[in-house]
């Protein structure tokens, strides 16, 4: 009923009272930012965290927290030559739900300070989740944290990791990874993913949803997303033929299409392909293919449940052994060992009673 104040009456409405905006648990989340940080991933990480948990009205965030910290206490430059302050000193004793690092450059990196490093020791003690963002990883390595464990690295950086820790198994086929509870992803905006599966164990998808539609973000990509791979910027090396061919490749990698047939739809001739192929990739066509063909039995091989001889038929290989043959000799192991040794099942315990939408 609402109250009609001409006639001094009563009359219906349809309208239902005005609510309170719902209220959401906050959670404590601390950004370690190294020097020559990358600001990208920084940054979609923090703003996806924002929108989910911000009162609609105002965009403020609505019952939630998070900590700048940095090793030495005073302002970092990120890696762009943006300088921010932390909020705070780092406090051994301090409690987070969180504790995201976010590294950059290398080696500047690595020169986060003891203190930084006792403060990831201590978080991990309580057994606080870590999070490594971009060379974040490396820092989380620096501190003896992932010695025996699998980390995310982006594709460039997995030579530094090995050489630098050769006791992390870098990974660089997923878009990120969580083991023995250290998250890390290979940073730019595979940050926005991660911050999204963080969001929704607190807070439920549609929450954390809501956060890409405000950053007009096409969609959420999971773990076992394929990454960028070692051929994407040949697919765009500005010649032509190349790319086309890359493409076409792309497109049957389950069939065994002659070099002969790839030139002719291109319009050129087999031995001019070759020449072409050497010059801009350093191989010949048909090993070309066969690299695109490996990679991507890599990662079906580590990310799905198919059988040996399924992924070998779907990436163009005749059987299991001619794929095998081919694998063992790229990789140093066979597609079973691989598989036992790098698949992970991203399980970050989404919460099943998370307020809905």
């Amino acid at each position: 009923m609402r109250y009609d104040i001409k006639k001094g009456t009563r009359r219906m409405s349809n309208q239902p009272p005005a609510q309170e905006p719902r209220k959401f648990p906050g959670i404590r989340v601390c950004f370690l930012l190294a020097p020559s940080f990358t600001i990208l991933p920084f940054a979609g990480f923090i703003d996806s965290l924002r929108h989910a948990v911000a009162i609609k009205a105002s965009g403020r965030p609505d019952h939630h927290t998070w900590t700048i910290v940095t090793g030495d206490g005073n302002p970092v430059t990120s890696s762009c030559g943006v300088p921010i302050a932390p909020n705070r000193e780092i406090d051994l004793d301090e409690h987070f739900d969180y504790v995201v690092v976010v590294g950059g450059l290398l080696p500047e990196t690595l020169d986060v300070g003891d203190q930084a490093l006792d403060f990831l020791r201590a978080n991990r003690a309580r057994g606080t989740m870590l999070v490594g963002l971009c060379i974040g990883s490396f820092v989380i390595a620096k501190a003896g944290l992932l010695d025996g464990h699998r980390a995310c690295v982006h594709l460039t950086h997995k030579p530094d990791m090995e050489q630098l820790f050769p006791r992390v198994r870098p990974l660089t086929d997923e878009t990120f990874v969580l083991d023995n509870n250290i998250l890390t992803c290979p940073g730019g905006t595979a940050a926005i993913d991660v911050a999204i599966e963080i969001i929704a164990r607190h807070y439920g998808k549609a929450r954390a949803m809501m956060g890409l539609h405000h950053m007009v973000v096409d969609a959420h990509r999971a773990a076992h997303h394929l990454p960028t791979r070692s051929y994407d910027l040949l697919a765009n090396c500005g010649n032509r033929h190349v790319e086309r061919a890359i493409k076409l490749m792309e497109m049957n990698i389950a069939e065994h299409r002659p070099i002969k047939d790839l030139a002719a739809e291109l319009g050129i001739s087999e031995s001019q392909l070759d020449r072409t192929f050497v010059e801009h990739t350093g191989m010949t066509p048909l090993k070309f293919w066969r690299k695109i063909r490996l990679e991507n039995a890599h990662w079906m091989i580590c990310n799905t449940h198919h059988s040996i001889t399924i992924i070998a038929h779907e990436c163009g290989f005749f059987d299991s052994t001619h794929l095998g043959k081919r694998f063992k000799a790229v990789h140093g192991d066979t597609p079973m060992a691989i598989r036992k040794r790098n698949k992970v099942d991203f399980n970050i315990d989404h919460n099943e009673t998370a307020p809905a939408d």
